[in-house]
């Protein structure tokens, strides 16, 4: 049941991996309003396969601080480069989009930004302050990068401007990390969701691991352990896709039947909720999840009285 499918040369991909191009009138609707505002998203940068079914719900994730990373991961669809100069109008765009899109839930990312003292996490501060003016209703999910060697000042700011959920994705097994993440640490990124809740145990933590990178299940596993030992509350779990020839290659396709035992397994260990499939990225579904996991920790609060 656990065994993934290698790939073969020139293999299309299964079944259960395929999605529709997009065509309808609010995936159209969706992407004149991020033009209009001059809004980066990271369902377009990433080439996320969900867009056409996100967009056509108008759900969209914002991702600030432009469209230019100054990393260079080896499974990421972003561009790398110098970026430009942090836009002042982002965070009240950001809220603007979120009113006129009716979002109860929004999830907003952003790429690296390196080349700044705070590594943006001002940035992420206005646009929570902007949402929370003009949108007071949306609850609000950041993915925020790991402000490498300048996280603790970064996380004190956000976490005091007090999100709904912070997440912040692992993405891979410790071994990989150097091929696949060679910009990042695996245990900084752990830190770094570790701080969020020992400055605030009410924020909801979240984190994300890729599979079909070569990863062994027991690696896996492992990662599992240390997110709780971090106290994550929220384990996202999907297939990696390669988006072009330059990047990392797909190793395996892992079933649908291997996710659920992922799954299985990650709900054992203590997780609130837990979302494993192929298609599984950090924001899909991101609302009903939020709901979903909200009500899993008030039913653990009354458990324990």
């Amino acid at each position: 049941m656990n065994a993934p499918l290698p790939i073969p040369p020139k293999q299309r991909k299964p079944d259960w991996i395929r999605v529709k191009a997009p065509t309808s009138q609010g995936y159209a609707d969706t992407r004149k309003l991020m033009r209009e505002l001059n809004l980066a998203t990271v369902c377009e940068e990433a080439a996320c396969p969900n867009i056409g079914e996100c967009w056509t719900k108008k759900h969209a994730t914002v991702m600030i601080l432009g469209d230019t990373c100054t990393r260079a991961c080896a499974f990421c669809n972003v561009k790398t480069g110098m970026p430009r100069a942090v836009d002042a109008m982002e965070p009240q765009h950001t809220a603007d989009a979120a009113a006129a899109l009716g979002l109860t839930h929004i999830v907003v990312t952003s790429v690296d930004r390196d080349d700044l003292p705070d590594g943006g996490a001002s940035q992420f501060v206005k646009v929570i302050e902007a949402l929370r003016r003009t949108t007071p209703s949306t609850t609000i999910e950041i993915l925020t990068p790991d402000f490498r060697n300048k996280h603790e000042a970064a996380v004190e700011a956000i976490v005091a401007a007090r999100p709904d959920v912070y997440n912040h994705n692992l993405e891979t097994v410790p071994r990989l990390y150097p091929t696949i993440r060679p910009g990042a640490r695996y245990y900084a990124s752990l830190r770094l969701l570790e701080q969020v809740k020992k400055l605030d145990p009410s924020i909801f933590t979240k984190s994300g691991v890729m599979v079909g990178l070569g990863e062994q299940r027991l690696e896996v596993h492992q990662v599992m352990d240390d997110m709780r030992s971090a106290g994550i509350d929220f384990l996202t779990m999907g297939q990696y896709l390669q988006p072009t020839p330059r990047h990392a290659k797909i190793e395996e396709f892992v079933t649908p039947q291997a996710f659920n035992a992922y799954a299985s397994i990650a709900r054992a260990k203590g997780f609130l909720l837990v979302a494993a499939s192929p298609l599984t990225r950090s924001s899909y579904h991101a609302g009903d999840d939020f709901e979903k996991m909200r009500a899993a920790r008030a039913k653990q609060l009354a458990r324990a009285g």
